[in-house]
């Protein structure tokens, strides 16, 4: 059974090196040594990866924290200092990444870093900064923040590079539990209506392209297929074109078209926690209410309007 299965145990399968955690096999990779070089690589992927998916307009160069500090400390208006807020909190994260760059080029001219340097303090500071800010920030859809992506470089920097690979499949672990429970509650919404007969099969096709797609890394020789079949899987699902009688009516194509939007936001939301590799708790609740409500009509909609 799953749950006698350590948290962390390593296994081959299928030919793949994969690790345990939480009901899932997850993809494993070999960790970089932990060192300064190897974190600064990490590092500077967590933080493209990072202004990838948050809202547009923050990414300030750490040049200019000051700058941005000032405009922060200085706005009164709420919805305009969240997002100077959320400004101040990239120029801080690109601080951060600064100095530990310039930290590793001296690294690499000979000089000895010790864990205690001063610097090495500023940067873990600013990193901390930005973690708190970072709960102002939202992802590019605007339904929700994921401040857990500010978490990571902090992670990176203050961890040993292996601790922090197994952090991320704890991440991945919930982020394929998500997909899951996405999956689960379209299926159960559209079990038994003959307007979508044979979507279930495209669920469960774009589940499954999404959570190998939120375990694989971009340097992995698999990602071509890999990254082909997710976006092919999830085009497919929001194209599914209902099944409608000779005739319908008002009601039929109403209750249609609603259960294609709501195909086609199953999708947006699938792609963008699969691609950010972290849970949307807040947009996965709402979307899985949204499918009971539309559940709650019935499995079939009316073929007439009652007229009165």
């Amino acid at each position: 059974m799953d749950s006698a299965i350590p948290l962390g145990k390593k296994q081959i399968i299928d030919g793949r090196l994969r690790v345990y955690y939480y009901g899932y096999w997850i993809r494993a990779y070999d960790a970089p040594a932990n060192t300064l070089l190897a974190k600064k690589q990490l590092i500077g992927a967590l933080t493209r990866r990072l202004f990838n998916h948050v809202e547009h307009g923050l990414n300030i160069p750490g040049e200019r924290l000051d700058e941005a500090r000032r405009a922060f400390e200085t706005e009164t208006v709420p919805e305009r200092r969240r997002v100077k807020g959320a400004m101040l909190a990239g120029s801080l994260f690109n601080r951060a990444t600064d100095i530990f760059t310039k930290l590793v080029e001296i690294q690499a001219l000979g000089m000895e870093i010790h864990p205690d340097n001063a610097l090495l303090r500023e940067c873990g500071e600013y990193f901390q900064e930005a973690l708190e800010l970072g709960k102002m920030v939202l992802h590019r859809s605007g339904e929700e923040g994921i401040d857990e992506l500010w978490g990571e470089p902090l992670k990176a920097f203050a961890f040993p590079v292996e601790s922090f690979y197994e952090s991320r499949y704890v991440k991945i672990s919930q982020t394929m539990r998500e997909i899951d429970d996405i999956g689960d509650a379209l299926r159960e919404t559209f079990a038994g209506v003959s307007a979508f007969a044979g979507v279930e099969e495209r669920i469960s096709d774009y589940c499954t392209a999404a959570k190998l797609k939120s375990e694989i890394l971009r340097t992995d020789p698999d990602i071509f297929d890999a990254w082909t079949s997710f976006v092919v899987a999830s085009e497919r699902l929001a194209a599914f074109e209902p099944h409608l009688s000779p005739e319908p009516s008002f009601a039929e194509r109403e209750y249609a078209e609603a259960g294609t939007r709501l195909l086609k936001n199953a999708s947006a939301l699938i792609s963008d926690i699969a691609r950010a590799r972290v849970p949307m708790p807040k947009s996965a609740r709402e979307f899985i209410e949204r499918c009971r409500t539309y559940r709650a009509r019935g499995k079939e909609p009316p073929k007439t309007l009652s007229v009165a």
